[in-house]
């Protein structure tokens, strides 16, 4: 019997595999799932890979407990195994294994191209990867990135009360998710991420959007703002209420200092997201900046990881930025003239 969305499904994971990964005949694709994500959307993606020639396997398991390395515990062995040995990573585990040791190995291989969709369920998938017009998102996210890689100061505001202003290295990567290709780490499309210079960022980082890391940090969609005071790339202290203690508690519980050290920032620019909960799609959401806190993949540093126990990943909504005291975006809407037509291509 036909299911809900199947046809759509079906047109988002071809883009996915065919348009997006680009998957060769021949090649090997390791679909990972947890025991709580939707499976309708792995069996897709193994089936269309199957169609286009490659040699597939599908790994459903056992949730594990939070995110990156707190998840090693709760693994099976062969998955451990065998994750840096495929061509093709398609994670679609809740709780993630980004930024995990298995992950850390898969992503700095020179083979593995790992493509981290964690949580996207049916709806999800078509709405972010199934209906966005590729080639228009292509151009603005080109666009955008150029910007920035030739910005060497920022700062970004939003009403919510963030105010951080950091330096960029022009030497580290900037991570722009469109095209998954290449060898390395990936993520859903409409986010631009990169690290800055961590001794340069400096100020307050209002979380209003979500939060999220596991464990107790996984707080989801936020109903009070959260903050960061950060000094030279370190938070030194979260105020906000109750949710602001449970965040400061987990960050304590962890015992761990480089959970504190800024790991990289990222714009949300994908016109679909919908701030809901799933944090894959969360910090996607338009206008939106993201900070990540913990372990900082080589994909950021643009060298070794830097290894921490977890990562922890908070939302920015409506934010403004400035690239060298030129504003692109105000209060969430790209003002740059360079920026503004592809946007509303984009239906923003």
């Amino acid at each position: 019997m036909p299911q809900y969305l199947e046809l759509e499904l079906t047109q988002a994971a071809y883009k996915l595999m065919h348009d997006m990964v680009k998957v060769k005949k021949g090649e090997s694709v390791l679909i990972t799932i947890d025991s709580i994500s939707d499976f309708r959307v792995a069996e897709e993606i193994a089936k269309i890979s199957e169609a286009l020639g490659a040699k597939v396997m599908l790994a459903w398991h056992s949730t594990p407990k939070g995110y990156g390395a707190l998840t090693m515990p709760y693994l099976p062995e062969p998955l451990i195994n065998c994750a840096d040995k495929t061509d093709i990573w398609i994670e679609l585990n809740d709780q993630w294994l980004l930024y995990s040791p298995l992950w850390d190995k898969a992503v700095t291989n020179g083979r593995t191209r790992q493509v981290m969709l964690g949580g996207l369920g049916i709806e999800r998938i078509v709405r972010n990867i199934g209906k966005v017009e590729l080639a228009v998102q292509k151009e603005f996210q080109n666009q955008l990135t150029a910007m920035t890689k030739n910005a060497s100061e920022m700062r970004i505001t939003n009403k919510a009360g963030t105010d951080v202003s950091f330096k960029n290295d022009p030497q580290r990567p900037i991570n722009n998710e469109i095209d998954y290709s290449t060898a390395g780490a990936h993520f859903l499309i409409g986010q631009i991420g990169w690290a800055p210079i961590e001794e340069s960022i400096n100020g307050k980082i209002a979380i209003d959007g979500a939060i999220s890391g596991g464990g107790e940090a996984e707080l989801g969609v936020l109903d009070e703002t959260i903050s960061y005071i950060v000094e030279k790339g370190r938070i030194v202290d979260i105020c906000g209420g109750k949710k602001a203690a449970i965040i400061k508690n987990y960050f304590q519980s962890l015992n761990d200092p480089n959970m504190y050290l800024a790991a990289h920032v990222c714009y949300g620019c994908n016109p679909n997201a919908r701030l809901e909960g799933c944090t894959t799609e969360d910090e996607r959401v338009w206008g939106s900046t993201e900070w990540g806190f913990g372990h900082q993949g080589a994909n950021y540093s643009g060298g070794q990881p830097r290894v921490a126990k977890s990562h922890i990943d908070g939302i920015c909504l409506n934010c403004s930025v400035w690239l060298d005291r030129h504003q692109i975006l105000l209060d969430g809407v790209f003002i740059d003239s360079k920026l503004q037509g592809l946007a509303k291509k984009l239906g923003k």
